[in-house]
């Protein structure tokens, strides 16, 4: 069954555009024009994909956004906006953004990154290396459930939290790259700031760690990138 898409835009002749072209590459495409729309539609459709704009009437982009993850849903959201200051795009992902392209933009590279969410979604889905759940000192986290428990308690976690921990985990005792997990993890190589890695990093060690200031699971080596381990080791 064709994958099931929904833009939310107000400029007509942008959606028509955009609904045509995915639908020629084989997507289930339906448009609505206004943010409150939007959120009622995602409730009720559950698509496999939104492309969202920001400037919307009545309820902005973001706050679809925010709402939506805000209500547990985890369909993956691609903001399509002129808002491309850093400060935005930084902003639309540490909301639970999976991408932001900025307008005017290329159809083709709108389309490689559909395929690119859609395809790490499929990865996500996949049993990681170390099965559904993850047992790590501790603590115990439920990859399909986007939940965790630890000595604090039970924990939701964010598909962003989840998707980054899977990755690593998948490559226990090996160091990632920065670049390998903006790929994986948001879908491309290059990003305008660190921030939005370092903030997720000090999140999962915030819930998992002991004492996050010395790591024993998620460690960082300096101009490196990041390594997880079961086992505690110091560093």
């Amino acid at each position: 069954m064709p994958e099931r898409i929904l833009i939310v835009e107000d400029e007509e002749h942008i959606a028509r555009g955009v609904k045509l072209n995915l639908e020629a590459e084989g997507y289930r495409v339906e448009v609505v024009d206004d943010g409150r729309e939007a959120i009622a539609h995602i409730r009720r459709a559950e698509p496999d994909l939104v492309i969202l704009d920001v400037n919307l009437p009545g309820v902005d982009g973001f706050t679809v956004c925010e709402t939506v993850r805000g209500e547990g849903r985890r369909v993956p959201i691609l903001f399509l906006t002129v808002r491309d200051s850093e400060d935005d795009r930084v902003r639309g992902l540490e909301l639970g953004g999976d991408d932001y392209l900025a307008k005017p933009f290329s159809i083709r590279e709108l389309l490689q990154r559909v395929k690119a969410i859609l395809r790490r979604e499929e990865w996500y889905r996949q049993d990681p290396a170390t099965g559904s759940v993850l047992q790590f000192g501790p603590n115990r986290v439920d990859f399909s459930a986007y939940r965790a428990w630890t000595p604090q308690g039970e924990i939701a976690l964010t598909q962003k939290e989840c998707m980054l921990l899977k990755l690593l985990a998948e490559n226990e005792g090996r160091v990632v790259d920065r670049n390998t997990i903006l790929d994986q993890v948001w879908g491309y190589d290059r990003y305008p700031s660190t921030r939005t890695i370092d903030n997720l990093i000090l999140r999962l060690r915030k819930t998992f760690e002991a004492d996050p200031k010395r790591p024993r699971h998620i460690h960082s080596l300096y101009g490196a990138g990041y390594k997880f381990t079961r086992e505690e080791t110091e560093g």
